[in-house]
């Protein structure tokens, strides 16, 4: 369901959440790109689940655990980065090139380019 940069395809339409038992829970673990389903949308921490179609919606449960894993993969490319700036980070670790979405004011990323309807070009680094 993952497609980087871009929006997060809908998997759940509301006619397949009717299908649901009233009361069910709905957890969106691509709610940060949009979410998986069509009657997801935003939340916040005064209002962090919503119920649509008599479905509970609610963004990723785990979100510390889920905080915390990203942390413990991410922590050394940022270190990199800290101490060899962009260009010399992506030498050290290539793929960190795909991960860029924008560079010099210029888009750089082909999904969020479609996605948007904008022009975009390679990353000079």
């Amino acid at each position: 369901m993952l497609v980087p940069g871009a929006k997060a395809p809908k998997l759940i339409s509301r006619d397949m959440l009717r299908c649901m038992r009233p009361g069910s829970v709905l957890v969106d673990i691509a709610i940060d790109q949009g979410g998986c389903a069509e009657t997801s949308r935003p939340t916040n921490h005064h209002a962090p689940v919503f119920v649509e179609e008599g479905v509970t919606h609610m963004p990723a449960a785990y979100s510390r655990t889920a905080t915390q894993a990203l942390t413990n993969v991410t922590h050394r490319y940022v270190e990199m980065l800290a101490n060899h700036g962009l260009a010399g980070a992506c030498a050290l670790a290539p793929e960190l090139v795909g991960g860029i979405n924008t560079h010099n004011s210029q888009l750089t990323c082909p999904a969020v380019s479609q996605a948007l309807g904008l022009e975009w070009q390679e990353p000079k680094l």
